[in-house]
C-alpha cells in the first residue's frame, strides 16, 4: 500500500506540472478541476477503490490501471505530457521572419568616392540581378561616422527571405548567388583579382547575420 501510494504521489505531481507547463491562463481556468480530481484520485487510494482512481482525469490526462489493480498508467500520463509540451509551443506568440547579412567595412581615408565606384557599378547591379532572380528581397548601404580607426565606415547588408533562402558560404542559395555575381561581374578568377585591389582601399571588419523574430 506504501508502494502504491508513493508512486500515485509522483504521478500527481507530474501531472499537475504538466498542466502548469501550459499557458498560465489555462492553468488558473483549470484550477478547480485540478483540485477535484487530484481529490478524488487520492481518495480512490485512501479506500482502494481502483475504479476512483481509474476514472481521475487530470488535464487530459487519464490515470488507467496497467498489470493489475495496484499499477498505474505512468505511459498515458507522458504522452499527455509530450502533448501539453507540444501545444505550449505552438502558442508562442513570434514566427521567424526575413534573414539579414551585414557586412562591416572599414574604407581607408581618401578612398572613399573610389569605394562608391565599385559599389554603384557593380554591387547594385548584382544586388538588382539577385533581386529579379528571386534570391533576396532588399539590400541597403549605409554610411557611418566610427569612434576609432578599427570601426566600420560602411555598412553593406543584404535580406532575404529566410534562412533557407540564405546564401552565405553555408547557405543553400550559395551557388545560385555566385552564379548571379559571376554573370553580372565576371568569373570567380576575375573576382578574386579584383578583391586584391579593393583591399588596398578596404578592409571587412566582419560579417554578421541576424533573423527577424515577427510578433503575433
Amino acid at each position: 500500500m506504501n508502494s502504491l501510494i508513493g508512486r500515485s504521489t509522483v504521478l500527481v505531481a507530474v501531472a499537475i506540472a504538466s498542466l502548469l507547463a501550459a499557458t498560465p491562463a489555462r492553468a488558473q481556468s483549470d484550477e478547480r478541476a485540478i483540485v477535484a480530481a487530484v481529490t478524488t484520485f487520492l481518495d480512490g487510494i485512501r479506500t482502494r477503490d481502483t475504479s476512483l482512481m481509474r476514472s481521475t482525469v487530470v488535464s487530459g490526462a487519464t490515470l488507467v490501471p496497467v498489470g493489475g489493480p495496484t499499477g498505474l498508467g505512468a505511459p498515458s500520463l507522458a504522452a499527455s505530457s509530450l502533448s501539453l509540451n507540444a501545444r505550449a509551443q505552438d502558442e508562442r506568440g513570434y514566427s521567424y521572419g526575413p534573414v539579414t547579412e551585414v557586412d562591416y567595412i572599414h574604407v581607408e581615408y581618401g578612398h572613399f568616392d573610389e569605394y562608391m565606384a565599385w559599389v554603384t557599378s557593380t554591387w547594385v547591379p548584382t544586388m538588382e540581378a539577385a533581386k529579379k532572380a528571386g534570391l533576396i528581397i532588399g539590400y541597403k548601404v549605409f554610411q557611418a561616422s566610427p569612434k576609432s580607426p578599427d570601426q566600420p565606415n560602411v555598412y553593406l547588408e543584404i535580406t532575404f527571405k529566410n534562412m533557407a533562402a540564405y546564401a552565405g558560404d553555408i547557405g543553400d542559395q550559395a551557388d545560385a548567388f555566385e552564379a548571379v555575381t559571376e554573370k553580372v561581374i565576371c568569373n570567380s578568377a576575375c573576382q578574386d583579382q579584383a578583391r586584391v585591389h579593393r583591399n588596398e582601399i578596404r578592409k571587412v571588419l566582419g560579417t554578421e547575420v541576424t533573423r527577424e523574430l515577427v510578433f503575433k
